[in-house]
């Protein structure tokens, strides 16, 4: 699985089409063979010192050794993991390689996002992406330096110091160092991998800690609400306990790895020397032979060290990444076709024909749904909420593809043309206006992010809602806050049309949710929305009945199905579930206005239920 995961990297290692950065990373692997060639030669040198102190060289011979020696020290470095002059110039032009990847990583996976469905951003847990990615990239780039210039490195060393054992001194020592590096490589590989459970636990409650914090703290005018505050204090608490019990064990394990490999080092480092030590008195080595065994073995062993830290860490980065390409490997849901054209807008003609939808399986939203909207007409869909009438609206922008029938704008199919050509010509004022935490005036730019100052006020005064950000101190630089918490929900909602006004698009899509608002406002939002719907296609999520009368042609549509269909007038005569409808919100509109006078007689007739006699309102 290692190599897999190693394959999925591999294409962002390699800088492709940046000539530079290529000679880059050719440049640092070769220096990484100097060094390979210095880590010999030190420990030969410092051999050659002490002989030459022992037999009595000249002066000479004995500077020129000891100046080879510390130049060669300078450039591999001093002791334990202090990094020489070649290993700093490697890691320096290496940054920018590291910082090629990182770009690219993160820059696809968060183009990759936006691509995904509706359906899975609805489903998802922010925090959690954030975090994911967040790891994922950071652990891609210590993957790569820790595999290129730890693990390949330190591997060639032990090979390289076994040959030369056996070469120059004898074939035994040779032996003692492959069985200690077998062991140690073995064992730490071993004690790591059964690691690897609990660290994957740690980062779970990890990850459950951070979303609770993020949820509760998202949340904050509920919990206020509900006194929640020790509740939610208590179950945070609970999650960091239960993170801490995992993080316990990966601590502990880890300083039994750490024992377990210093007692394999010791015992390699006693056998060797040892036989070392024998040989010098047996006079068959020099003095100079017993010192170069210990600074190479303690050579080998510095590196080693880190060797199980390292593996830790690319074992780490595994499973950090693992979250990350899962991501990756989210299907697109809604897919442009390969040679998908684009769309020929002509004169803004919708038509579903047969339509049938379901989110998941088995449960029907749209069933066989017909309707035609000619050019510049407004249609307008009503019925009880969950009855489907939000999902058309998706359906037509292609959020979602349907799974029978079709639907064509102009005679084009919409789901074999470009996802951007088609939603280029469509205006979407949604039930709830998201806004970005940013200006007013950006946020209504939004809607063409290429348009002038001047553009965007003009759309603002379209909508209804120039006059109002005037009245703010900063004018069009108010800062809206995040969500657009600032604004109140019609200045929202006039935002939204603002942007659409911008944009201004052949086929508009409105989910109507000025039901919110006080009717004031609402009349006056009306207005700005006829004002951009007049002749345009149209199609209204509505409501409020009374706000449609003059739709071209009205669907009411229950359980997914039109159940009936025409004008305003033609539906009230036929008096079945929309004259119903017109007559309850009729009803409860008078009821508001006269619940007033209403509220003194109240007391008295508290038992009985309200009138519901009076059929023939608003004809």
């Amino acid at each position: 699985s290692i190599w897999r995961k190693v394959r999925l990297l591999v294409p962002y290692m390699w800088p492709r089409n940046n000539i530079i950065l290529q000679l880059l990373v050719i440049f640092c692997l070769g220096l990484l063979g100097v060094e390979r060639a210095i880590n010999v030669f030190v420990p030969i040198f410092y051999k050659n010192i002490v002989n030459e102190l022992t037999d009595g060289s000249s002066w000479r011979t004995l500077a020129t050794t000891v100046c080879l020696y510390v130049l060669l020290k300078f450039l591999q470095g001093g002791g334990a993991g202090a990094s020489g002059f070649v290993s700093n110039m490697r890691s320096f032009l290496w940054i920018r390689v590291q910082q090629y990847t990182n770009r690219v990583v993160q820059v696809r996976l968060f183009s990759h996002l936006h691509s995904l469905s509706l359906r899975w951003h609805l489903g998802r847990k922010t925090g959690d992406v954030l975090r994911s990615i967040d790891r994922g990239t950071s652990s891609i780039n210590s993957l790569l330096s820790y595999i290129v210039f730890s693990i390949f490195p330190t591997i060639a060393d032990i090979v390289i110091s076994i040959i030369y054992f056996i070469t120059y001194f004898n074939a035994w020592f040779g032996l003692i160092i492959f069985v200690c590096m077998a062991l140690y490589l073995t064992l730490t590989i071993i004690i790591t991998e059964w690691r690897a459970k609990y660290r994957r636990d740690m980062n779970l409650q990890d990850n459950n800690a951070k979303t609770k914090a993020v949820d509760s703290l998202l949340n904050f005018e509920t919990v206020k609400y509900y006194n929640a505050e020790n509740y939610e204090v208590g179950r945070f608490e609970d999650a960091i306990l239960k993170y801490q019990e995992s993080e316990w064990k990966t601590q502990a394990s880890l300083a039994f790895l750490n024992q377990t490999q210093n007692l394999i080092i010791g015992s390699g480092l006693l056998a060797g020397s040892l036989l070392c030590a024998y040989f010098v008195t047996e006079g068959r080595f020099q003095v100079g032979d017993f010192v170069l065994f210990g600074t190479y073995i303690i050579q080998l062993y510095t590196p080693l060290n880190w060797f199980g830290t390292y593996y830790r860490m690319i074992q780490n980065s595994f499973i950090d990444m693992e979250s990350m390409f899962k991501l990756f490997e989210e299907d697109e849901e809604v897919k442009d076709e390969v040679n998908a054209g684009n769309l020929l807008y002509k004169l803004g003609k919708l038509e579903f024909e047969n339509v049938y939808f379901s989110y998941t399986n088995g449960k029907e939203i749209l069933n066989d749904v017909s309707f035609t909207v000619l050019p510049g007409q407004t249609l307008a869909l009503v019925g009880p909420s969950g009855s489907g009438k939000s999902t058309i609206v998706r359906l037509i922008f292609r959020f979602y593809d349907v799974q029978g029938g079709c639907i064509r704008i102009d005679g084009q199919d919409i789901s074999k043309v470009k996802q951007v050509s088609l939603r280029a010509h469509i205006g979407v004022v949604p039930q709830d206006t998201v806004l970005f935490n940013d200006t007013i005036q950006n946020n209504i730019r939004y809607g063409r992010i290429s348009a002038s100052d001047q553009e965007v006020e003009e759309a603002a005064i379209a909508a209804d809602i120039h006059d109002k950000i005037m009245t703010f101190p900063e004018g069009y630089d108010t800062q809206v806050g995040e969500r657009g918490l600032k604004l109140s929900g019609g200045e929202k909602q006039r935002v939204a049309i603002a942007r659409t006004i911008l944009k201004a698009p052949q086929i508009i899509l409105l989910d109507e949710a000025t039901s919110a608002l006080d009717t004031q406002t609402e009349r006056n939002i009306q207005a700005s929305l006829a004002k951009v719907c007049s002749n345009r296609t149209t199609v209204v999520v509505a409501h409020r009945l009374s706000t449609i009368i003059g739709a071209d042609q009205i669907l009411v549509i229950s359980d997914g199905r039109i159940a009936e269909r025409g004008r305003h007038d033609e539906l009230l005569l036929k008096g079945g579930l929309y004259a119903d409808m017109w007559m309850n919100q009729q009803q409860a509109q008078d009821s508001d206005s006269s619940s007033e006078s209403e509220s003194k007689d109240r007391k008295s007739e508290k038992l009985q239920p309200p009138s519901t006699s009076s059929g023939d309102h608003g004809h």
